[in-house]
């Protein structure tokens, strides 16, 4: 019974290549660990949307905070699905007024990089108003506190 945050249309790039190439053109950056995951993910070949919502640990009873794996699978057992990786850039383009100071985590199935690290996609906008699709670290293991916020999808 989350509430949504966004629709989101996925497939509406025919490449990686040209995805990559629109976020720089409205002026987004990409970080070096997101640039990586960027080239390894597969697009939707035919439009979708996706009902997006966010939620915290704490949103989800983890008041102490859980490891990725642990909040992906409250999450789950509360009604929300993991994002297909293509939301992470998706929604950097797509979330034109995110508010400074802010970021997301984009809870999908990590993606390992090329040095063999896990990464998640990540969208911040810095408190200079830069906004940035970036990359973290996706280890199941991976503590997140209770505050840490996360981008699934809506089951309804």
């Amino acid at each position: 019974n989350f509430p949504i945050f966004l629709p989101i249309q996925l497939g509406t790039h025919p490449s990686i290549k040209a995805l990559r190439q629109d976020l720089k053109n409205n002026g987004h950056s990409i970080g070096n660990w997101a640039n990586d995951i960027l080239g390894r993910i597969t697009l939707a070949s035919t439009p979708t949307t996706l009902n997006l919502v966010v939620v915290s640990n704490a949103d989800l009873g983890l008041l102490k905070g859980a490891r990725f794996e642990e909040t992906c699978a409250k999450a789950k057992e509360l009604g929300l699905d993991l994002c297909p990786a293509e939301v992470g850039p998706q929604l950097r383009l797509q979330y034109k007024d995110q508010p400074r100071g802010e970021w997301l985590i984009i809870a999908m199935e990590p993606i390992s990089d090329s040095g063999g690290y896990l990464d998640v996609f990540y969208v911040k906008r810095d408190d200079d108003g830069k906004s940035w699709l970036r990359g973290h670290y996706g280890h199941p293991g991976y503590f997140w506190y209770s505050d840490d916020r996360f981008v699934f999808v809506s089951r309804r």
